[in-house]
């Protein structure tokens, strides 16, 4: 297992390699000393501008090269080396659903600093030609190639930063997207849903919408150490079911939300800061149906794989599996196993 000081060497050698002929290596060599000072200082988060916060795990992600084939056990903090490489993880599981009649379609959440860089360094830029993301970038693509499904969230993101600069995509305070990023995502994700042949045949319900501000302490606040900001407030789309009630997760939708906490922020209450107003729910009022939710508090590669498998019904009557989960997962998670979600018949 590749601890936190020996990450930050690697990080600090790639900055080094790299130089600074590019806006991408010079954001480098920044996250690399950066990433050094939180550890000296023992910080778990690192604060930027304008009351930016970043988590240090996805910092640490974004300072890193190629972290799939031969490189991944170099880079990766997976428990165990034989899970250091997403690929074979993904493929597997992609093979799974595709034997039982199951579309795969992946969504990587950027990390906050890929999408707002100057809220930590003032002299970066991001763009669809010099990604500051250049590795997710190029795994999307490898991805892609292999005939997975992929929604690359920052060619839209981008787009709309440009277009709406008052209205954040993320949290300033929190890990997640805010409800405008949530925004962009559920209409993708529906784009897709609605290209299937089932979509037409799935029974319909009505949903009610209502934008909103809400008042959150997010979840870099609470790690912060020394002085905290106050309360942030964060634009949110509330959905309500025909009765008024909140959307519930539905166990026979054929459409499965799998992944991290981005399937949970704004949606469950409590330390997921509001209800009612997340993801699942912004698909659904999309949709016109609920889909079924299967969101971790944590790692949402493998862990999240575990609790389908754990279901024991070869996900029958699914025909879409989303799975959403924040960049950092790829090197700063436990690791992707392979999991028998779909066990063939004895």
């Amino acid at each position: 297992m590749r601890t936190r000081s020996a990450g930050i060497a690697v990080a600090l050698s790639v900055a080094a390699l790299c130089g600074a002929s590019t806006a991408r290596y010079d954001f480098k060599s920044t996250l690399a000393a950066k990433l050094a000072a939180a550890t000296a200082a023992k910080e778990s988060v690192i604060v930027g501008s304008d009351g930016w916060l970043f988590n240090f795990d996805e910092l640490h992600h974004l300072s890193l090269g190629t972290f799939w084939g031969d490189a991944a056990k170099a880079v990766s903090r997976a428990t165990s080396p034989t899970a250091a490489d997403p690929l074979p993880a993904i493929l597997d599981f992609r093979d799974q659903l595709k034997k039982a009649g199951i579309e795969l379609v992946i969504v990587p959440v950027p990390a906050k600093a890929s999408i707002y860089p100057e809220a930590l360094d003032s002299g970066s830029t991001n763009s669809e030609s010099a990604r500051l993301d250049a590795a997710d970038a190029e795994f999307i693509g490898v991805l892609k190639q292999s005939g997975v499904n992929v929604i690359d969230l920052v060619p839209p993101f981008l787009q709309f930063k440009k277009d709406h600069p008052d209205q954040l995509l993320y949290s300033k305070e929190d890990t997640h997207w805010s409800g405008y990023g949530i925004g962009i995502a559920s209409d993708l994700v529906a784009a897709e849903v609605k290209k299937q042949d089932w979509y037409a045949g799935t029974p319909q319900a009505k949903f009610t919408t209502t934008p909103g501000a809400v008042q959150v302490t997010g979840d870099l606040v609470v790690s912060l150490t020394g002085a905290k900001p106050g309360p942030e407030s964060v634009m949110l789309t509330a959905v309500k079911d025909a009765a008024g009630g909140p959307v519930q997760s539905s166990r026979t939708s054929p459409l499965v939300l799998l992944g991290d906490s981005h399937n949970l922020i704004y949606s469950v209450g409590e330390d997921m800061l509001a209800v009612s107003s997340g993801y699942p729910e912004n698909v659904a009022a999309k949709l016109g149906f609920a889909a079924d939710v299967v969101g971790v508090r944590g790692s949402g590669a493998t862990p999240a794989r575990v609790n389908l498998a754990r279901r024991a019904d070869n996900l029958a009557g699914k025909k879409m599996v989303v799975w959403t989960f924040t960049v950092r997962e790829f090197t700063e998670g436990q690791g992707w196993r392979k999991v028998p979600v779909i066990k063939a018949a004895q």
